[in-house]
């Protein structure tokens, strides 16, 4: 299992942050540290990019892209505010995608599913 956060100012430029700001807002707001998700290895993208990543719009990263065209939110593709989750399988494949209200503890019966644990 591998968790990868994207930072984005997008949505009322809440992420002006260094990155590592962004990393450690994360880890205290969303719960995206390893210990809290029971050790599983959590590589964030904070460390590998010096600029924002854009999820919506002309710039739309590649990534955004594939993921947004994969799965489809309750309002259409756009990527309404921060932290929607997408759920990809070891092939590539978007399994779902979880909307910003969506506790990440609350999609772990599907992460054990994608994983073969269930």
């Amino acid at each position: 299992l591998e968790i990868l956060a994207f930072p984005c100012n997008q949505f009322l430029r809440q992420e002006p942050g260094t990155s590592v700001e962004a990393q450690e807002f994360a880890s205290v707001e969303a719960f995206m540290d390893a210990p809290k998700l029971k050790g599983a290895p959590c590589t964030g993208v904070y460390e590998l990019l010096d600029t924002e990543i854009r999820c919506n719009g002309p710039d739309t990263a590649p990534v955004y892209k594939f993921l947004k065209a994969s799965k489809c939110g309750f309002l259409g593709s756009r990527i309404k505010w921060n932290f929607t989750k997408f759920l990809v399988d070891k092939e590539g494949k978007v399994i779902a995608r979880y909307g910003t209200a969506t506790a990440p503890f609350s999609i772990e019966g599907d992460i054990k599913k994608a994983l073969g644990e269930v």
